[in-house]
């Protein structure tokens, strides 16, 4: 394919000199000018007719379109309305919930100061029950070494009383031995 030339003359229209002014020519005469006015009612019945159906057609338009526009307005003012509506239950929802959110931590705070609280007291008590057993376990251990010391203790004081009400034990044998037998 060729290469096409760079177009030419001032601003690429291809005049590359202005004419002189002196070598114009004058401009031809005006056409002649509509003849004067006459009626013709046959042609411009269709004409007017056209008018009138157009000027018709943009009344009806105008009248639907001012319709289309109070019922549009209707459903913005509605939307709106319903947009208000539901913001503010919306804000009463968050208030709501946040209200409840609060009472929730308060109470879970209460509870675990309690929980806390109630923890060392069982504590306490299960240390107090374990020094009862251990003291119960050392009762049962030696309860029949102290029935003995008792049962010791009982006798010596049964003889303790009957010295001091006047018996004579020194002759009395308290063991029996045998010898020889």
């Amino acid at each position: 394919m060729a290469p096409t030339a760079a177009p030419g003359g001032i601003a690429g229209t291809g005049v590359t000199v202005l004419a002189d002014v002196s070598a114009h020519v004058a401009p031809p005469p005006p056409p002649a000018t509509a003849a004067a006015f006459s009626k013709k009612s046959e042609e411009s019945n269709g004409v007017i007719a056209m008018i009138d159906l157009l000027i018709g057609d943009l009344t009806k338009e105008m009248t639907e379109a001012k319709a289309e526009e109070a019922n549009g307005q209707k459903d913005y003012e509605q939307t709106m309305k319903d947009s208000a509506e539901k913001r503010s239950s919306d804000s009463k929802s968050i208030a709501d919930k946040a209200k409840a959110k609060a009472q929730l931590e308060a109470d879970a705070e209460v509870a675990t100061e309690e929980k806390g609280a109630t923890t060392k007291t069982l504590m306490a008590t299960l240390q107090y029950i374990q020094s009862l057993h251990a003291e119960c376990d050392w009762l049962i251990q030696y309860f029949e070494v102290r029935k003995e010391a008792r049962t010791g203790e009982i006798s010596s004081l049964t003889t303790a009383k009957s010295v001091l009400s006047g018996a004579d034990f020194s002759l009395m044998q308290t063991r029996r031995s045998l010898r020889g037998q």
